[in-house]
């Protein structure tokens, strides 16, 4: 399987503090990978410098063969799409239905394809009722569920999702599970995760970082 983002001795700090330390792995385009390790590990940052948001100091990292420091973060964008672990940091737009169709009126998709897609999204995560309520004031969990749903209304070619269950019940979990089992064929995911059960029945490969390194990377 062709990878889609290969990282080459990689390391990253932050003022004098040195969060990621000589990483070397690689994400295929297809197939879903969960990366977990304690907090303060460097799970957040590595997403983070995979979608340009963070620079790195030292070695490579490419996406499709390209090197990440010479594109622009909106075409970065357009490849790979991002699950903030806080969606307050994602949500700008007034409505949850406005905020699930900028993209893809950014896009210039047609009225129906617009149409079509969010009303699959409002049903998939339960939004439908609040599509017109003012996203400020959402719970934490609806917040979630739309900056999800947002996300994946893109349709990126790679996703990184960072504690994407944090705030869903049980029900809504399942949701999302059987959406990312829909589209896992597709695309290819990376999923920031403590959540042991969600990691272990969707993955094909766990990594574990200690003290931003690479101690654990197991296909499953």
């Amino acid at each position: 399987m062709t990878n889609f983002i290969t990282i080459k001795n990689m390391s990253c700090s932050i003022g004098d503090t040195h969060i990621l330390k000589n990483i070397n792995l690689d994400f295929p385009g297809k197939g879903f990978v969960s990366l977990t390790g304690p907090n303060g590990s460097g799970k957040t940052t590595l997403g983070k410098v995979i979608t340009g948001i963070l620079p790195f100091q030292t070695g490579e990292v490419l996406i499709e063969g390209l090197d990440l420091k010479s594109m622009a973060l909106p075409q970065i964008g357009r490849k790979i799409g991002y699950l903030f672990q806080n969606p307050d940091k994602q949500i700008f737009a007034p409505t949850v239905l406005e905020e699930l169709a900028f993209g893809m009126k950014f896009k210039n998709c047609s009225e129906e394809e617009i149409r079509k897609k969010t009303n699959e999204m409002l049903d998939i995560f339960d939004l439908r009722l609040i599509k017109d309520s003012t996203s400020y004031f959402l719970s934490q969990g609806e917040k979630q569920r739309l900056a999800i749903a947002a996300v994946l209304l893109n349709n990126p070619e790679f996703l990184i999702l960072d504690e994407p269950t944090t705030g869903l019940d049980i029900k809504r979990k399942e949701d999302l599970s059987t959406y990312l089992d829909r589209i896992r064929d597709k695309v290819g995911i990376l999923m920031i995760s403590h959540d042991k059960s969600f990691i272990n029945r969707h993955s094909d490969r766990i990594i574990k970082l200690e003290e931003g390194c690479v101690v654990y990377d197991k296909r499953c």
